[in-house]
């Protein structure tokens, strides 16, 4: 309990209380933090590449270690892999970090405050991973993941946005960015409708969502004059 002031009464002075976060709360949210970074750096292309290619994907390519440079450069069963490592990634981080603050706070409601962190510090990892020298993909599968993990109906409606974008555009690069501005957007009103705490819980996704949307810059501005490439596309054709 934490004393917050104190009012007069008739029977004199009382102090008023209001009952905080365990104390445990911030170390429980911070472990899964740490453990959901970690846990995003472990980035699949790079592994796919190595392993079953004997090469480096960062060095092929746009050299981004994402599934989509995979696909281009090793093909559809390499994609397939690296888009399942890195979603269920993601999603596996997310749950961990729920678990760890109800676990360690025995109060499930606080659990949403370390999925979204959890969530968040997975893609950081994906993004900027410690294992591979800082240099990783651009978030979008690992994001889905964890997405997927915090509120399904999200990831529901964000995959429709996307693979009708990317089908009638074949940009997939429009369709990651397209979704990562959406995704707060929809977070706002899930939040709202699930009882979570909707400024915290926005926030988050506001943020996911502007780092995925920073790795795709480039592409952007080839959006932008109208380079960016197409899938299926002659990767010589300008």
């Amino acid at each position: 309990m934490t004393s917050l002031g104190i009012i007069g009464g008739a029977d004199g002075a009382t102090a008023i209380f209001v009952t905080g976060p365990d104390p445990k709360f911030w170390v429980m949210l911070a472990l899964g933090g740490v453990l959901a970074y970690l846990l995003g750096s472990v980035d699949f292309g790079i592994l796919v590449s190595k392993y079953l290619y004997h090469d480096d994907i960062r060095t092929h390519g746009s050299g981004n270690a994402g599934s989509t440079n995979i696909l281009r450069t090793f093909g559809l069963k390499a994609a397939l892999l690296t888009a399942l490592g890195d979603i269920g990634k993601g999603a596996v981080s997310t749950l961990l970090g729920r678990f760890i603050v109800e676990w360690g706070t025995g109060d499930p409601a606080l659990g949403v405050y370390g999925a979204y962190l959890a969530a968040f510090c997975a893609v950081c990892g994906h993004l900027w991973p410690i294992w591979f020298h800082f240099k990783g993909g651009k978030g979008v599968a690992t994001a889905a993941g964890a997405i997927l993990a915090t509120a399904p109906l999200v990831v529901l409606a964000l995959a429709v946005v996307f693979f009708a974008l990317a089908f009638s555009t074949r940009i997939v690069s429009l369709s990651s960015v397209t979704v990562a501005a959406l995704y707060p957007v929809f977070t706002f009103f899930y939040s709202g409708w699930m009882g979570y705490d909707v400024a915290f819980t926005t926030f988050c996704a506001a943020v996911m969502g502007g780092l995925v949307i920073w790795m795709h810059r480039a592409n952007i501005k080839r959006l932008l004059n109208g380079t960016e490439y197409k899938f299926g596309q002659d990767k010589n054709k300008k």
